[in-house]
Formats: C-alpha cells, structure tokens, sequence
C-alpha cells in the first residue's frame, strides 16, 4: 500500500508506510491518505466480531498493512494492542453507545495509540532514533505516552496546554518517565497543535532531527481507529436482528480524526445511513454543515476539553474522503454543537432517566443522537472518571476511580513548562535529540 498526500492531487508523490509514519505530516503540508480503500468482506467482519473484537481487527489490519508486515507477526501486534473489551452498551430500547474507554488510559485514543507504538517499533527496528512530537487537548497525550512507553528508540514529546487539561489526564501523561517527556505549554491546544507543525515545517530542523506526529494526522494512529466502527455495526447489527441495516453513527468530535476514520470505514464498505458530528462550543464544523464557509478560529475552554479545537486538521481529510465537494459532505453529515450547560444538562439526564454516568464528550454524542432522531449509535469516548469535578456538578456524585487512576494519581509527576514559542520548542527538540 501506497500513501498520497492529501494536497497531491495528481498523485506524482508516493509513500510508503514506513516513511508516511514517520514523516507523520506531508512535505507539502497536507495528510496522508491510502492510494486505496481496500474492499472488506462485511460477512467476515461480522463473523470475526462474534469472535473478539481483536479477531476482526486484525482482518481489518491485514487490509491495509499486510503488504508491510508478516501476517503472523501482524496478527500478534494486532492481538496484543487491542486486548481490551469494547462494548456496545444499551442504555434503552434503541438507545445504543459504543464504550470506547476500556483500554489503559480509559479512552478511545487507547485503540491508536496502542497500534501506533507497536507498529512503529516494528518499522524502525534497528533504524535511527526518532523523536515523537504530539500535541494533545487531553486524552491524546496519556494514550500516546502509554503506546510508546518503554519503545526502543523512540522518545515522545508531548506538548499540552497548562491548566487546560484535567487533573487525571494531566497525571497520566506525567507519571511515566523514561522515554516520555511532557512539556506544559503557556497556551491553548491550538497553539500546541501549532507548535507541532510548525517543527514539520522546518526544514533545518528536520534535516538534523528524525521527527514524528502521533497525533490523528498519522496514519498509524488514524486508520486503526476505524476497526471499531466495524464492531459497532456489528453489534448493533446482532442486537437489531437486521442483516444488512445502515445505521447513525454519531461521533464526538474536537481535531475530527475520530469521525473522519469512520468515513474511512464506510469507504471500504461499511453500511452507514449518515454520520452526525457533535460538537462543544468550538462549532466550527457544524457552522460548515449549515452552510457557512469554513473558517478556523481559536478554541475557546469548555467542559469537554479533549475537544476544544478550533482549527481543526483532519477537515483537510473529510474533504478528501468526499473529493472536496462541500454539498456532498452537507448532504451526509450533519452535526450540532452544545454549550456547557447543556452538556451538563445531558449529563443529568442520562443519569436521571437511565442511571448511567457519561463523561461530557460521551454526553455530546447522546445529544445530537438526541436531536438528530437518530437510529444507530454513539461513541462513549471516556470514562466519567476522569472528569468528576464535572460529574460531580452535573449529578451530585462523584465517580469510583479505576484501581489503575487510584494508583497514578498518588505518582510524582514530571512536566517542564514551555512558552508558546517556536524557536524554544526548536531548541528543545534539539537537545533531547542529542541526549
């Protein structure tokens, strides 16, 4: 398999998977896309999903990167990385959300991180070190540093905005040591996400220094992400009695890496009647859906902060997933934003009414399957644990931590501050590749 920059229209620049990953960004600035879709067997894949959900992915992995792995060593990787379970869980008759947060750190970056750091240690064996550069709203950093902890020649520098994070997600990042290195940066995620690509940019600096993303603009972390798509169908399929149904899918939604993966499932032939995107107050995307022009803007700080984006890169691959006709996009996703309150609102209701606890991303799913009438299902992309001052306010409870947040949270942390400055990220960079 061949990648192709998302700006490459004429396709005269290929890729292979090794360079793609550890580029992580285009030269040209844009993402990386497949030369293809592969064609997936939906009969296997519900066969498989009945299995384990590790089985099906792994079909699903050697689709894409079988020409780049032994199979027998892929399907290992595949195993191993996703030895968690996933569950669509029924809050009601015909209310349906997909829990994503079982993994490690509790949230679905655990599905991209965890391939990634394998997968990338399998590429690189016995290559030069490289350096991972990430930028992180919350739950991308944490998942990112537990997938590449302990990698051979690899160091992670993940950059995440001071203050902006929350207390939990902080001390998942900061709690490792040893080939991770969190830096606390004076700024929002726009200027981490910034500051990132502006070091892909560089060409001296890149000339010197073998640099990295894993954030969703790399392919390693991005295309694994639709595996789960598919055991959603399926479950949803098995618990509907249907054969072949088209369901909602609606997906919380901050840099749109999650729900441009699973445009990336419905390519290779996975039914889906639409995808509705829910959004905080970062809203630059549904005002698309609506009709305005595309315009990027800074984040502003809500209670669902893994999704305060307001420039947000994977747009550049949703447009490209549907050959850049804007109607096109319009006519099959929909999406809706929420304000604080009414995230917390949700939160109460979904308590109140069914007696299940959601996290403030999860409950902006529930709010647009809400108001979109939708009939599928909708991701649950953390554990309420990780935001209880939140939880807290919008029920009255505090939710039980996991035995593995009990332990992390007694843990030093270890964190170096970092003006939003491109020349100081520069100089960091540069050290630690010397050390």
């Amino acid at each position: 398999m061949l990648y192709y920059s998302t700006r490459d229209t004429e396709r005269k620049h290929p890729f292979c998977l090794k360079d793609a990953a550890f580029l992580g960004l285009a030269p040209d600035g844009g993402l990386f896309m497949p030369e293809r879709y592969p064609a997936v067997d939906m009969d296997k894949v519900r066969s498989l999903a009945d299995e384990s959900f590790a089985a099906m992915a792994a079909y699903l992995a050697s689709l894409f990167f079988g020409e780049d792995a032994d199979a027998a060593v892929l399907d290992a990787l595949v195993r191993d990385a996703f030895n968690f379970e996933v569950p669509l869980y029924e809050l009601a008759d015909g209310l349906c959300t997909l829990q994503l947060f079982h993994g490690p750190t509790f949230a679905f970056k655990d599905f991209g991180g965890r391939f990634m750091g394998r997968m990338s240690s399998l590429l690189n064996r016995g290559g030069d070190p490289v350096i991972v550069l990430t930028a992180t709203s919350g739950d991308t950093g944490s998942a990112v540093a537990h997938g590449f902890w302990n990698v051979d020649g690899v160091k992670v520098v993940i950059l995440y905005p001071d203050g902006k994070v929350s207390d939990l997600q902080e001390a998942q990042m900061t709690t490792l040591g040893g080939n991770i290195f969190p830096l606390r940066v004076n700024g929002c995620f726009d200027d981490c996400q910034r500051l990132v690509k502006e070091m892909f940019s560089d060409a001296e600096l890149r000339s010197r220094v073998r640099i990295t993303s894993a954030n969703s603009i790399n392919i390693l972390r991005w295309i694994p992400q639709s595996f789960y798509y598919f055991y959603g169908w399926s479950q949803w399929c098995k618990s509907t009695s249907a054969s072949r149904n088209a369901p909602d899918i609606v997906v919380p939604s901050g840099n749109y890496g999650n729900i441009t993966a699973a445009m990336l499932a419905w390519k290779t032939g996975m039914p889906v009647r639409r995808f509705i995107a829910g959004a905080n107050a970062n809203d630059v995307v549904p005002q698309f859906l609506d009709g305005a022009p595309y315009s990027p803007r800074p984040s502003v700080q809500t209670v669902a902060n893994a999704m305060d984006v307001g420039a947000p890169s994977n747009f550049e691959r949703m447009m490209y997933l549907f050959d850049g006709d804007a109607a096109a996009v319009r006519s099959f996703v929909s999406g809706k934003s929420f304000s604080d309150a009414e995230i917390e609102a949700g939160i109460a209701e979904m308590y109140s009414h069914y007696g299940y606890v959601s996290d403030p991303h999860s409950a902006i799913g529930y709010l647009n399957y809400k108001y979109f009438d939708a009939s599928g299902f909708w991701l649950s992309t953390a554990h309420a644990a990780k935001f209880s001052t939140v939880i807290e306010r919008s029920i009255g409870i505090c939710p039980e931590l996991p035995d593995a947040f009990k332990r992390i949270m007694t843990l030093p942390r270890i964190s170096s501050p970092m003006e939003n400055d491109r020349e100081a990220l520069k100089a960091y960079v540069t050290e630690l590749s010397c050390k």
